[in-house]
């Protein structure tokens, strides 16, 4: 059985008010939007499904940080996807699960910034 993704949460979820794109570290593809974020974790919104469970090393901007918007990288794994209501799009849950000190304190200025 599915585990509902809204009672998985344990970290407060920003919302993106921004079109950024997220890019798969390795090879270079776009894998979506962010579609919120927190120190945990993040909700993609993408036009493929991800592997489940499957292991990725993603890049993400941080808008609001600066100009160009500062970008970090983490690791994450795949929690939960499905087919979103709007035709090709699927939503993504990812936990992240590696991540640089220097990476996290941006990510932590990020989601102290205003909505």
């Amino acid at each position: 059985m599915m585990q509902n993704p809204q009672e998985s949460r344990r970290a407060h979820r920003k919302p993106v008010n921004i079109a950024a794109d997220v890019i798969d570290a390795m090879s270079g593809r776009r894998m979506g939007q962010l579609g919120n974020l927190s120190a945990s974790g993040m909700l993609l919104i993408g036009t493929e499904a991800p592997r489940s469970e499957a292991i990725y090393q993603l890049r993400l901007p941080l808008p609001g940080l600066g100009t160009p918007a500062a970008m970090i990288e983490v690791g994450v794994q795949e929690q939960w996807h499905e087919v979103a209501a709007t035709p090709g799009q699927v939503w993504a849950g990812y936990r992240i699960i590696a991540i640089a000190d220097d990476a996290a304190a941006e990510l932590q200025r990020w989601l102290e910034l205003p909505d």
